[in-house]
């Protein structure tokens, strides 16, 4: 009888992913990455974002392998990994196209004031038509400034020509293929700021983009421009957010992703009407999730096997 190498993997995990598992793998609890366990565990499948670092590493003897099921890895210590020689992977180059698309339908639902309209429209006082009421702003011919040029900003920029809009970006690095590819201009981010009408975080979450988005940027903000972030919860700061936006220092932003997440039911961003939010759904289409089960699975089953990564990061 042969012997399936065994995993942890934090749940539940989506049928897709237990179902290419199947018959490879023998899934044991999550709780098994928090008290160790006496036989070899070789695999860990990260579906959430729980944190791995290297005291769990060491909890779990024979771990040669730790695969995400999406691209931000920023919950892995790499370092850790990387010490103990243990591959890691995650799923690039499945997921961007997706995710812009969200981010644009964020940017349209703050400037078209789309979910404000839904609520109105199913509400008792609507009750007749007023041409002058709930006015939004223009999309098509704005700037958008998009901080962060990589894989999802470039999907980002394309769809902000199909509006014509005129793009600016900030990145760690300029990017003379991204110029030339969207007509995108690369200025410092202060400029960014100062001159967009939409402002898109687009970046990874590291240590030098925890934080960045706070007073001091939101000061330096248009007051009728709208902040979307499709990036990670901790890039802003939720207080200066909410401070922003019940100030009107801002107009609105439209968020994907909190800090913490999910927020607390009670969290005062969540009592405003100028913010749009949605449950981190940047990835969230069958199409692209199917993709995301397959490479993460692909990534786990070729470390077991002690094969090289179709997607490793360390």
């Amino acid at each position: 009888m042969v012997t399936l190498p065994r995993i942890v993997a934090d749940g539940p995990l989506d049928a897709v992913v237990t179902g290419l598992l199947e018959g490879h793998v023998l899934i044991e609890p999550w709780s098994l990455a928090q008290t160790g366990d006496t036989g070899p565990i070789s695999g860990v499948y990260t579906y959430g974002h729980p944190l791995v670092d290297g005291a769990m590493m060491d909890r779990l003897p024979g771990l040669k392998v730790i695969s995400n099921y999406g691209v931000g890895v920023d919950h892995i210590r790499l370092d850790d990994a990387h010490a103990r020689g243990i591959l890691v992977g995650n799923t690039p180059g499945v997921l961007e196209g997706a995710t812009a698309d969200l981010g644009f339908a964020l940017l349209l639902a703050a400037a078209r004031r789309i979910v404000e309209g839904d609520r109105y429209a199913r509400s008792a006082a609507f009750t007749r038509y007023d041409p002058g009421y709930m006015l939004g702003r223009e999309a098509h011919h704005a700037t958008l400034g998009i901080v962060g040029m990589g894989n999802i900003g470039y999907q980002v920029a394309k769809r902000a020509r199909a509006f014509d809009m005129t793009v600016l970006y900030h990145n760690r690095r300029r990017r003379p293929d991204a110029e030339a590819g969207v007509d995108a201009r690369f200025v410092t981010l202060d400029e960014l700021l100062g001159q967009s009408d939409y402002v898109m975080l687009c970046v990874p979450l590291t240590s030098e983009t925890h934080g960045m988005f706070g007073a001091a940027q939101f000061a330096l903000m248009r007051p009728t421009a709208t902040l979307i972030n499709i990036a990670r919860g901790p890039v802003v700061q939720m207080k200066a957010l909410h401070d922003a936006l019940s100030s009107r220092t801002i107009s609105s932003a439209a968020i994907d992703v909190t800090d913490p997440e999910p927020l607390p039911r009670d969290h005062p961003l969540l009592r405003l009407s100028n913010l749009v939010i949605t449950p981190h759904l940047g990835s969230a289409t069958i199409e692209t999730r199917r993709k995301m089960a397959e490479r993460s699975v692909a990534n786990l089953l070729a470390g077991l096997r002690g094969e090289p990564l179709p997607s490793r990061v360390a």
